[in-house]
């Protein structure tokens, strides 16, 4: 069964709104899409760990709310990851995790803290779409990246449902500024039959 604050996720709002939506659920937030099977981010670590040369390079975990994606690609074999996130509460669990390097807390529309070329790569797992960051949180990231480096993603089915998200990823890829390494549709939340996509892409 659903939670409230599952049905209350995807629905549009501001940046203020997001950001106390997600302070408000820290507390129960891994409970409830544990009990929904959250696939994302193990499916993302595995992505990204395919196509990366070095585990120990540093990578920028980008909306990482309450370190789920950093345990996972701690467990994926990275060694090395900052994380940063809107919501001071999911920050807080986070860190209680102990496999960040660094945690920033950011404003929406905030720019980057780094230069390109600091991270060899950046995930932003189930961070835009519905209810999330908007799709101009994906030119901001990648355009932190330096040529060679690496964004692992994921658009929720809601978030494919808004064709302008993909649409700005083939922007990028049509005009040869990146390449399309990896993409699979596969689970997200099966506990609510929720599936995502999953991509890796390389600047060039």
């Amino acid at each position: 069964m659903s939670d409230p604050f599952l049905d209350k996720a995807y629905g549009a709002r501001d940046a203020a709104s997001t950001r106390e939506l997600y302070d408000d659920w820290s507390a129960s937030y891994e409970a409830e899409v544990g009990e929904n099977g959250y696939a994302t981010p193990e499916r993302c670590a595995k992505a990204l760990a395919k196509y990366s040369d070095d585990p120990t390079q540093p990578i920028l975990d980008f909306g990482c709310g309450t370190g789920l994606s950093g345990l996972a690609l701690k467990l994926g074999g990275f060694t090395t990851i900052d994380g940063m996130d809107l919501s001071a509460d999911m920050l807080a669990r986070a860190n209680d995790k102990g496999v960040y390097r660094t945690l920033h807390h950011v404003e929406a529309d905030a720019p980057l803290i780094h230069a390109p070329g600091d991270y060899a790569a950046i995930a932003a797992i189930g961070v835009i779409g519905a209810g999330a960051a908007p799709i101009s949180v994906f030119d901001t990231l990648m355009k932190g990246l330096a040529k060679g480096g690496l964004m692992v993603f994921s658009f929720n089915d809601h978030a494919l449902q808004d064709k302008a998200n993909e649409a700005r990823v083939s922007e990028w890829l049509d005009c040869g500024a990146a390449c399309l390494l990896f993409r699979e549709h596969g689970p997200h939340l099966p506990g609510i039959n929720l599936k995502s996509n999953v991509y890796v892409i390389e600047k060039t």
